[in-house]
């Protein structure tokens, strides 16, 4: 529910806080720090008034958009634009798609740390933008792809190497396109995958077809099976998860599902071909 003195007193903390100069306001004699509340109103164009009125929690519930230029005004990290929100209107705000920002070097340590487990970062349209050593042996070598290639739809629909190793390709390309509308959906990202479905549909009936359909899935754990072209088969249990902050970003783990996929995972990380034995091949 909407909290007014708390919203107030959160405004009121975050105004304090601000640097006059950055703002190109010199700080000359002032009672307080910060900017002045009649500052804050004509940087978010709002009446001074009314957001008097805000910080001493009578101010009712402003819209989102009067909360979005106030976030803005005080120049608000995410985290706080969201905690904003919920003061003010008792959700947090609409998503916003970040596609693009830089993987931090943590989360690459991250999942550089997993030596036998492949593991890629991807966006909300599907883009690999980060991956270990194993995901390289494994999956594919994304760092051979230009960046725009390293698109899962694009390998899945595009790509007959890709298509040739799923067990069943119609059936992970159906799951993955109803994951994948799902994902942009919930990411706030609906502009951004327009051309890449456009490209896709051009490019492939199959996929035209399945996006026609209108399914949507969550890709959220399950059992993956691939024929590796010096492995042969290997199953593999994936978990996804989100990256905190980054509604944009999920984290995808590939467990080896068996000693003997662990082997043969090991065997490729270590660049040598794992021997194919039959009862992995049996699996598929």
């Amino acid at each position: 529910m909407p909290d007014g003195q708390s919203l107030g007193a959160y405004l009121r903390n975050r105004r304090t806080k601000l640097d006059p100069a950055s703002y190109g306001v010199s700080a000359g004699r002032r009672r307080t720090q910060g900017l002045r509340r009649e500052e804050v109103a004509q940087q978010a164009n709002i009446s001074a008034t009314w957001y008097t009125w805000l910080e001493q929690g009578r101010g009712g519930n402003p819209s989102p958009d009067v909360l979005d230029r106030i976030a803005g005004a005080l120049r608000l990290t995410a985290v706080e634009r969201e905690h904003l929100f919920l003061l003010g209107l008792g959700r947090p705000p609409q998503v916003r798609y970040r596609g693009g920002d830089a993987i931090t070097p943590r989360l690459q340590r991250l999942i550089d740390a997993l030596t036998f487990s492949p593991a890629i970062l991807r966006t909300a349209t599907w883009d690999v933008v980060a991956w270990n050593r194993a995901a390289s042996a494994v999956l594919t070598d994304y760092g051979a792809l230009a960046p725009h290639q390293r698109n899962v739809l694009r390998l899945l629909f595009c790509d007959p190497r890709i298509r040739a190793a799923q067990a069943n390709w119609e059936a992970v390309a159906r799951f993955v396109v109803a994951a994948f509308r799902i994902d942009a959906a919930r990411a706030g990202a609906d502009a951004e995958i327009g051309p890449l479905v456009e490209e896709l549909s051009r490019a492939s009936p199959e996929f035209a077809a399945m996006w026609r359909d209108n399914d949507v899935d969550i890709h959220d754990a399950g059992v993956k099976r691939l024929r590796h072209p010096k492995a042969g088969w290997i199953a593999v249990e994936y978990s996804s998860f989100s990256v905190d902050g980054r509604p944009d970003l999920r984290l995808v783990v590939y467990n080896p599902a068996s000693e003997e996929d662990q082997k043969r995972i090991e065997a490729l990380v270590a660049g040598e071909a794992a021997p194919q034995a039959g009862t992995a091949a049996q699996r598929a």
